[in-house]
């Protein structure tokens, strides 16, 4: 394996799931594995060694810990490795790496309950070889408690191996953009987009701490070993910035580019834009698959601005693809290329009947499917593929529409208190006025009752109602299936279960559908989309050897927070104006969810706003790339099961 010129101990053999080439781009060395799963496995193994290497010299292991989702899964198989395989802590010293101020240490959102919840209350670390940053600390103590902080760790020789995730604003820590090279561990303000993306935990981002208590960049740095966790689509743009741009205290990542023992441990969406992956024939000779010259063309076009057919032999060959003209004349490639684009768009996303289907996406028989529009939360249909839907259920297919979840923790206790007081104006009794009592009295970041939970998730239902009768389908094909991991009252989720997969696997098994559409975004704040999308997936290849399963083909849309690329596009259902507006009128339905949404990342338009933009962006990409131009497009990918 390759690695930059400041070399890595990947000496417990991280095995991507491609090779890592040195290019002149990047300056950190990385790893991209399939998932974060596996990644996460790979740097708990290296955590283990260390460990186990320490306890063989009689030595002490010190680890700076960092908090977040990205590392949970690291802390995941620790646990587990304790347990099944007798790996002990008992020679661990832990250093982590910040607190939000001020914080109690028994808040649900603190550092110290995460730590704790997740890793240490599952293993025999000693509790005096705990180290986490004091969120209560005073602001006359907290020169003197943060310099006996890094002092505390020069005690104990030092870290021997750090953990670390990334912030969107290129944060380590809470080292927040303008940290110094030489900064130790301090107090900070933080940046409103690291309160943005903290929002979903403390319900608001009126709740989360403007400050907090970080170990600074010098004191991140001093560590012998740093692995940095990136996962996920959202964080890919950062990535790239970090590994291969210029050191700079604007992105304080970029300080680790100085660092000669870094590893960047990555997925496939985090490890995305960089260039070996988005646009690899300008760093080395490349093996043309059909996918990557379709990545390729469509990259060409846009940085040319040229539609398909106007591609010159000179544009290829001045853009590092004169490889690809010794395959195929570019008049061909043009041609083909673009027949491959048209294909893709279609009014019928059900199939069109009596038609010729061979250069179509979907089949023409039977004329009429059953189809199943699975939908994390309860609006992620109509914001995603409301004119998709609207078209399937006009073109007389049996469509069928099954939110996943309740989606209650989506509703403000504003919203609901609002119902529960028009219940008990109308109606007054003893359970309206103790849901309002619930929601009044309901502490600081303390869970909703169950009163109050089933209150907001009947909210969401009846919203979903009004939309999906909206678009006139019959309120019996409209399903609620109420997974059970959603159903803990906070954001932190249950791992999917044996009864979501029962849930999942008796329903597709009851309505047998020739086409199932699922969410494909994992850019999802919060996570939910995963797990849904993981219930579809695993439900399906139980069914595998079910005779209706050989007619039943999974289409993945995205929603609001990101969209397929052009050459992945298998199809696109474009929308005339008025369908745009029915689209639109759907979303209003889900009031709940129309002002001042929740979890809405760091967009802070409505849904249907950023729906239209990203639909009719899409359209757009089509027409400059020489194909009709339309309003608006709904784009999908269809997934294949080995």
């Amino acid at each position: 394996m390759k690695t930059t010129k400041k070399k890595s101990k990947m000496n417990i053999g991280y095995k991507p799931a491609g090779q890592f080439e040195e290019t002149r781009f990047e300056k950190i060395h990385n790893v991209i594995f399939k998932d974060s799963n596996e990644g996460s496995i790979r740097v708990a193994q290296e955590i283990a060694e260390l460990i186990k290497e320490k306890q063989a010299k009689n030595e002490t292991c010190v680890l700076g810990l960092a908090t977040g989702s990205s590392p949970i899964k690291v802390y995941e198989e620790l646990v587990r490795m304790h347990k099944e395989d007798g790996l002990s802590f008992s020679n661990v010293v832990t250093f982590n790496l910040d607190e939000y101020l001020p914080m109690d240490k028994d808040n649900l959102q603190s550092y110290w309950y995460f730590m704790h919840e997740h890793l240490f209350n599952h293993v025999d670390i000693p509790a005096e070889n705990i180290n986490i940053p004091d969120g209560k600390i005073g602001s006359e103590d907290a020169i003197e408690y943060c310099l006996g902080y890094d002092q505390k760790i020069k005690k104990f020789g030092g870290l021997d191996f750090q953990l670390l995730g990334i912030g969107r604003t290129g944060h380590i820590g809470f080292n927040e953009p303008g940290s110094h090279y030489n900064s130790g561990t301090r107090i900070i303000t933080l940046d409103h987009i690291t309160r943005v993306d903290a929002a979903p935990a403390f319900l608001g981002i009126g709740n989360v701490p403007r400050k907090a208590i970080t170990m600074g960049i010098a004191t991140v740095r001093s560590a012998k070993r740093i692995v940095l966790l990136g996962w996920g689509n959202n964080k890919a743009s950062i990535i790239k910035e970090t590994v291969e741009g210029r050191v700079s205290s604007e992105v304080p990542a970029t300080y680790l580019q100085e660092h000669g023992n870094v590893t960047f441990v990555l997925d496939n969406g985090a490890g995305s834009e960089l260039t070996r992956n988005k646009t690899p024939w300008l760093v080395e000779s490349c093996e043309w698959t059909k996918q990557l010259t379709a990545k390729a063309v469509v990259w060409l076009c846009e940085k040319t601005n040229k539609s398909i057919l106007s591609l010159t032999d000179k544009d290829y060959n001045n853009n590092g693809m004169s490889d690809l003209l010794t395959l195929e004349d570019s008049y061909d490639l043009n041609i083909r290329m673009f027949n491959k684009l048209q294909h893709t768009i279609t009014g019928w996303p059900g199939g069109k009947p009596n038609a010729d289907d061979s250069n179509r996406p979907e089949r023409a028989e039977p004329a009429k499917k059953r189809v199943i529009i699975f939908s994390p939360h309860p609006d992620d249909d109509v914001i995603s593929m409301g004119g998709t839907f609207d078209r399937l259920v006009e073109q007389g297919h049996d469509v069928h529409v099954a939110y996943q979840t309740s989606g209650n923790i989506a509703v403000s206790d504003s919203e609901a208190l609002k119902f529960a007081e028009i219940c008990n104006n109308m109606n007054p009794t003893k359970k309206s006025g103790k849901l309002i009592e619930d929601i009044l009295d309901k502490g600081e970041n303390a869970f909703d009752s169950v009163e109050v939970r089933e209150l907001k998730g009947a909210i969401r239902r009846g919203e979903s109602h009004a939309a999906t009768r909206y678009l006139d389908l019959p309120d019996e094909n409209v399903h609620f299936l109420d997974l059970p991991f959603y159903e803990t009252g906070t954001i932190k989720k249950k791992n999917l279960s044996e009864d979501d997969i029962t849930i999942m696997y008796d329903f597709i098994n009851e309505i047998k559908p020739h086409q199932i559409y699922a969410a494909g975004d994992l850019a999802d704040p919060h996570g939910t989309h995963k797990v849904c999308l993981d219930a579809v997936f695993e439900s399906m290849k139980r069914l595998k050897p079910e005779p209706f399963m050989k007619d039943c083909w999974l289409w993945l849309y995205r929603g609001a927070w990101h969209e397929w690329d052009i050459n992945d596009i298998e199809m696109a259902v474009p929308m005339s104006p008025g369908q745009v507006m029915k689209k639109r009128m759907a979303i209003f339905f889900h009031q709940s969810q129309k002002d001042g949404v929740m979890f809405q990342g760091d967009d802070a338009r409505e849904f249907w706003m950023r729906v239209e933009e990203r639909n009719r962006d899409t359209a757009q990409r089509y027409h400059a790339l020489g194909l009709a131009d339309y309003a608006a497009m709904e784009a999908f990918v269809r997934y294949k099961f080995d």
